[in-house]
């Protein structure tokens, strides 16, 4: 085998590809020991049993043919007599004879090589996939390839490709080709071109990790990330707390002359971010969740996941926001359905809520008792009575009670 027959020059080949390619040496030394074992196979047939080594050193690689010690051969490509074997083989032994390369021949040289470009291609693929799959949920940075169907190709580390889908872009923001951009590991596959790198910048974790990389009180869990919403391209609301007393949660993220805050803004290309305490009473929660409105009472109804919250009448606006901006993002900040009305409206915003509460619970309750009402009076009714009539009765039954 032409191709292979100098040794020394294939390991050299073999150590650069793993060098250039940062493939591992020894899946590289596997998928030549795979190549040979193919190619014998190949050439001498599939049914017959082989062994490949290679010396990691010198490259010198051998093909031993297997066979079992037999007392009577059957077939000469799987056994060999023990007269043949000769020495100290007994029957059920192993006895590996040495391939010479010369018995390979072009054609099987050629699978060979084959197989050793489909192997550093599927080692590349694993390499690839491994080293982001790490990075998952994590940052990278690259350079804007190409645009295909709105969906963004992003070049990482200046080789491996990724994808920035629409769904997953921030709208208002223009990259153009070359642009330097930062983005967050969304999701990593397997496909059958190869692994897929799925980025975003409109997920809520980029808001974490760009914090984590600007605030080292963040980093080294002296202040600790409760809670993040996020309007992607407008506006984020990230609470925050503090596990040491003397550390100022809202000041560590703000860094001096809120510098730490403005580079966040600034890789977000000018989404504001507001920093809030994050607080364990709920109450107090939803209201700093609010700001920078300023809020009179929270009423909670943790069965209903609902909060009833009263702010002055000239801050009703400013609450609720632009498009309903500020109260959304303290919703999905808390986790729950805040309802806000003006000081002046709301005993009747209380009274109303209050009145449709009952009227709900009014109406579960008699939509749980009904089938066993039913079952009761299906079992206590004899058999031959008509259908229509139950029917009739069981409307009676509803209306009285609902007149009640």
């Amino acid at each position: 085998m032409a191709e292979l027959a100098t040794e020394e020059k294939l390991i050299d080949v073999l150590q650069y590809i793993a060098r250039e390619r940062n493939i591992p040496f020894e899946m590289l030394i596997e998928a030549l020991e795979a190549a040979l074992l193919t190619a014998y196979k190949r050439h001498f047939g599939s049914e017959a049993n082989a062994i490949v080594t290679v010396d990691r050193q010198t490259g010198e690689y051998k093909v031993f043919h297997r066979r079992t010690v037999v007392e009577t051969v059957e077939d000469p490509k799987l056994e060999i007599s023990v007269k043949d074997a000769g020495g100290p083989y007994q029957a059920g032994d192993f006895f590996d004879e040495v391939v010479k390369p010369k018995d390979f021949g072009r054609i099987a040289s050629q699978t060979a090589k084959q197989v050793i470009v489909q192997r550093i291609r599927e080692a590349e693929r694993d390499t690839v996939f491994n080293k982001y799959a790490r990075k998952l949920n994590d940052l990278v940075t690259g350079t804007v390839q190409r645009y295909e169907q709105r969906n963004m190709y992003v070049l990482l580390e200046g080789r491996d490709e990724a994808i920035l889908p629409l769904t997953e872009q921030v709208a208002g923001e223009a990259f153009r080709i070359n642009d330097f951009i930062r983005a967050y590991v969304l999701d990593v596959r397997k496909s059958p071109k190869g692994p897929q790198v799925v980025l975003s910048r409109a997920a809520e974790g980029l808001i974490q990790r760009l914090l984590e990389l600007e605030v080292p009180e963040i980093a080294d869990g002296t202040v600790e990330i409760m809670a993040i919403a996020r309007d992607p391209g407008s506006r984020s609301k990230v609470a925050v707390r503090s596990h040491r007393e003397e550390v100022d949660a809202i000041g560590a993220c703000l860094g001096p002359k809120s510098s730490r805050i403005a580079n966040v803004t600034d890789n977000l290309r000018g989404e504001k971010v507001d920093i809030i305490s994050w607080d364990a009473d709920l109450a107090t929660f939803v209201m700093k969740s609010l700001a920078p409105a300023k809020v009179i009472a929270v009423e909670l109804f943790e069965d209903d996941g609902v909060a009833l919250v009263v702010v002055p009448d000239y801050q009703l606006s400013l609450a609720i926001g632009r498009d309903g901006q500020n109260v959304r993002l303290a919703a999905r900040l808390t986790g729950y359905r805040l309802d806000i009305t003006s000081e002046t409206e709301h005993a009747e915003a209380r009274e109303r809520y209050l009145a449709e509460r009952e009227e709900r619970a009014g109406a579960e309750s008699a939509e749980g008792a009904a089938p066993l009402d039913e079952a009761v009076e299906a079992e206590a009714a004899p058999p031959d009575v008509d259908a229509e009539l139950i029917r009739r009765l069981e409307e009676f039954r509803r209306e009285r009670l609902g007149s009640e």
